[in-house]
C-alpha cells in the first residue's frame, strides 16, 4: 500500500498474520482477528502497510495467506520457520531490521498452542510498550499514537502511547473486509531470512483435540412466584443454565398470570 506523499512522511505499519482455523470444519482460513488487525491498519491515513507471517509455505496454507493478499496488497513478507520452532526470536529480529513504528497482530493463534503470550513475549523483547485489545487508532502526530482500548460492557478507554508500539486486536476491531480473488491470486510472497530457535518444550508436549465438558447449572432457590419467574426469565451473565426445585407447572403458570394481571398487561 503506497502513502500519500503530500501529507507528511509516512507511517509504516507491520501486521502480522496467521493462518487460522475454522471453528466447525477445521480448515484453514485466514484468522479472523488477524484479519481485523490488517482491516485496522488500512484504516490509518497515510500509512504504509507490511504483512507478515513466520511459518512454512505449505499447499494447505498456502489459501489461507493468499486471502490476506486479497485485501488490497501485492506482497506478503513470509519468515521461513519449520514446525516445532520458536518464531519470537526471527519475528523480533525481522521487526528491528525493519523502520516500523506500528505493529498490530492478534490477540492469540487459531492453532498451535494459542496461549495469546507471543505479543507479550515480542514486546518485551523488543522493549515497546504493548495495547491490547485495540478497537480503533484515533490518530499518529508527533511519534505518538491516540487509541481506542475496548473494555468490558461495551465500554472504551482513551489511551495515548510513544510509537514505537505494539498493539493487539480481539474482536471489538472493526470486520475485515472481503479478499478479492484476483489480487489474492496475482500476490507475491517476499522470503525473509531469519535464524531459527528450536522451542523445547513445546517438543515435550502431547497435544489433542479438546473435548467440551458439560456445565454445571446453578440451583436457583426462590420463596415466591415472583421470585421464581425472574429467576426462570433471568438470562445468566455466564450463558448457563438455572434449575428451579419445588415448583409445578401449575404454580409457575399461576404466577406468571398474577405477574401479568399486576403490569395490566392483560386487560
Amino acid at each position: 500500500m503506497q502513502p500519500d506523499s503530500s501529507r507528511g512522511p509516512a507511517l509504516e505499519v507491520t501486521v502480522l498474520v496467521s493462518v487460522g482455523r475454522h471453528p466447525v470444519t477445521g480448515r484453514a482460513r485466514r484468522a479472523d482477528q488477524d484479519a481485523r488487525g490488517v482491516e485496522l491498519a488500512k484504516s490509518l491515513p497515510n500509512a504504509e502497510i507490511g504483512l507478515l507471517h513466520a511459518g512454512r509455505l505449505s499447499e494447505r496454507d498456502e489459501p489461507a495467506l493468499r486471502s490476506y493478499l486479497g485485501m488490497g496488497f501485492a506482497e506478503l513478507s513470509l519468515l521461513e520457520q519449520p514446525e516445532g520452532a520458536d518464531v519470537v526470536p526471527a519475528v523480533a529480529e525481522a521487526l528491528e531490521a525493519s523502520s516500523s513504528q506500528l505493529v498490530i497482530a492478534g490477540e492469540r493463534a487459531e492453532q498451535g498452542e494459542g496461549s495469546g503470550l507471543m505479543p507479550y513475549l515480542l514486546a518485551e523483547r523488543l522493549g515497546w510498550p504493548l495495547v491490547t485489545s485495540l478497537a480503533a487508532v484515533e490518530s499518529v502526530e508527533n511519534g505518538q499514537a491516540t487509541l481506542l482500548q475496548a473494555l468490558p460492557r461495551g465500554q472504551r478507554r482513551r489511551l495515548k502511547v510513544r510509537l514505537p508500539a505494539l498493539l493487539t486486536v480481539d474482536g471489538s476491531a472493526p470486520a475485515p473486509r472481503q479478499s478479492a480473488y484476483g489480487p489474492a491470486r496475482r500476490g507475491q510472497f517476499d522470503s525473509v531470512p531469519g535464524s531459527v530457535c528450536d522451542d523445547e518444550p513445546w517438543s515435550q508436549w502431547q497435544v489433542q483435540p479438546a473435548r467440551k465438558r458439560p456445565k454445571r447449572l446453578k440451583i436457583v432457590k426462590a420463596t415466591s412466584p415472583r421470585d421464581r419467574f425472574k429467576a426462570a426469565a433471568a438470562k445468566s451473565e455466564g450463558g448457563g443454565g438455572q434449575v428451579l426445585t419445588d415448583v409445578t407447572p401449575q404454580e409457575g403458570a399461576e404466577a406468571i398470570f398474577k405477574l401479568l394481571r399486576e403490569e395490566e398487561v392483560l386487560r
